[in-house]
C-alpha cells in the first residue's frame, strides 16, 4: 500500500510516496482502508523540524494523526460485524496512508448522515474546538471574539458560539473568509491584518478564542473586558500569544492555553463522539475548503504553510 514518508526534517518537499505493506490486526485491533485522512497545521511545523521541543517525532516517519474510511480486517477479540462499517480512527502517526491499524478503542462508527470526508474533518479539530469551548462556558448574551476564525477549528468555534446564542465576532484575514464566517453565524467581521481592528471591540469582549497568536494575539487580549476570559490555543503565526499574567490578574482575566487541551485519550475520544453527534444533528459542521490526492501531501503542506487554505485540508484516498 501507499504511504507518505517524511525521510528528513525540511520542507513539503521532503514528503515522498512510499509503497509498504499493509497493516495486519493484532488483538483487539482493527484494519482501516481510509477515504479520507486529516491534517494539522502542527504537522507542518513537525515535519520542517520546527517542533522539537514539543514532539519527540524523528524522521523517517509517517505523519498523520488517522481520518475516516471503512474497517475491512479485525483481530483476535474484536466482533467480525466491525468490518465493513464505516468509522472515524485516531492514531498516534502514521495517518497518511492507504491503511491504519488502531486499537477498537481508539475507533468510532461514523453516524448515520454525515460523510467520511465531514467525519475525518472533525477528528482533531472537533475535539478541540469542543475541550476549548466547554472550559470557557460562554453563556447566551456574551461577546465572543474568535481569531482565526475561518481555520479548520475555528468555522466549528464560531458556529458552536452562535448556537449558544453568543453574540459572535469573527476575526480574519481577507474578504474570502471574513465572508465566510459571516455565512457561519458571525454577527461581526473583522479584518486583523488591517490596523487598529480590535478599535470597536476594544474591552468589551467576554471569552476570547485565539488561534493565531503573536501580535495579533495580544491585541485580541486588549479586547478582553475586565473578568473575562482569555482562551490561546493556536499559533500560526509562529508563537503562542505571551499574555501578560500579572496584567491578567489585575483585570481579573482568566487565562486559557495549550495545557488545557493536554487531555486523556477517553476524553479525547467522548469529545469526539459528541462533535460527530453535534454535526450529524446540524448543531456544527465542518468546512472542507480544498482536498489533495495522497499522492500531493507536499502540495497540500505547502498551501497550508501559504496561508492560501481556507477552513479545513484533507487527503483524500
Amino acid at each position: 500500500m501507499r504511504v507518505i514518508e517524511v525521510k528528513e526534517f525540511g520542507g513539503p518537499e521532503v514528503l515522498e510516496v512510499r509503497e509498504t505493506p499493509a497493516p495486519v490486526a493484532g488483538p483487539g485491533e482493527v484494519v482501516i482502508a481510509l477515504a479520507a485522512a486529516d491534517t494539522m497545521f502542527v504537522e507542518t511545523r513537525i515535519r520542517a523540524g520546527r517542533a522539537r521541543e514539543f514532539f519527540d517525532t524523528s524522521p523517517p516517519y509517517v505523519p498523520g494523526g488517522g481520518g475516516a474510511g471503512e474497517v475491512v480486517g479485525v483481530g483476535t477479540g474484536v466482533d467480525p460485524a466491525w468490518i465493513g462499517r464505516r468509522v472515524v480512527v485516531s492514531v498516534e502517526n502514521g495517518g497518511y496512508a492507504e491503511q491504519v491499524v488502531a486499537p477498537l478503542e481508539n475507533v468510532l462508527p461514523i453516524p448515520d448522515g454525515l460523510g467520511l470526508d465531514e467525519a475525518a474533518a472533525l477528528l482533531h479539530d472537533g475535539v478541540t474546538a469542543l475541550c476549548v469551548f466547554e472550559g470557557t462556558e460562554v453563556k447566551a448574551g456574551d461577546t465572543v471574539l474568535l481569531v482565526g476564525a475561518t481555520g479548520g477549528m475555528g468555522v466549528l468555534l464560531v458556529q458552536l458560539a452562535h448556537a449558544q446564542g453568543a453574540r459572535v465576532v469573527a476575526a480574519a484575514r481577507g474578504a474570502r473568509k471574513l465572508e465566510l464566517a459571516r455565512a457561519l453565524g458571525a454577527d461581526v467581521v473583522l479584518d486583523y491584518s488591517k490596523p487598529g481592528w480590535t478599535d470597536e471591540i476594544l474591552g468589551k469582549v467576554d471569552v476570547v478564542f485565539d488561534g493565531v497568536g503573536d501580535e495579533i494575539g495580544l491585541a485580541a487580549f486588549a479586547a478582553t473586558k475586565n473578568g473575562g476570559t482569555f482562551s490561546a490555543h493556536g499559533a500560526t503565526l509562529g508563537g503562542f500569544t505571551a499574555a501578560d499574567p500579572q496584567e491578567a490578574e489585575r483585570r481579573g482575566v482568566t487565562l486559557r492555553g495549550i495545557r488545557d487541551v493536554q487531555i486523556s485519550k477517553n476524553e479525547r475520544m467522548r469529545l469526539l463522539g459528541s462533535a460527530l453527534e453535534k454535526a450529524a444533528e446540524g448543531v456544527i459542521r465542518p468546512v472542507i475548503g480544498q482536498t489533495f490526492p495522497l499522492e500531493n501531501a507536499a502540495e497540500a503542506h505547502a498551501a497550508i504553510e501559504n496561508r492560501t487554505v481556507l477552513a479545513k485540508t484533507l487527503l483524500l484516498l
